[in-house]
């Protein structure tokens, strides 16, 4: 890549950026770790997977009846 190319300058750009910060890094950590614990954590305790107690006959039924408001099967 030349050094002309307007995305080799772009990621210099960041790459240097990052390497340059010191509470920066700190405060993508923090970040990092918040975004795991709402994605990771929250979903596992919950949200459980209420598909993987149907059958496959009944998972269709079951999804159907949600969308539709018809809900026969809890």
């Amino acid at each position: 890549m030349s050094k002309d190319n307007v995305l080799y300058r772009v990621c210099h750009f960041y790459v240097e950026g990052f390497r340059s910060m010191t509470l920066g890094k700190v405060l993508w950590t923090v970040i990092l770790i918040k975004l795991f614990v709402i994605f990771f954590v929250l979903k596992l305790f919950f949200f459980p997977n209420v598909l993987d107690q149907k059958s496959n006959g009944d998972k269709a039924s079951y999804v159907a009846g949600e969308l539709t408001g018809d809900r026969v099967d809890r």
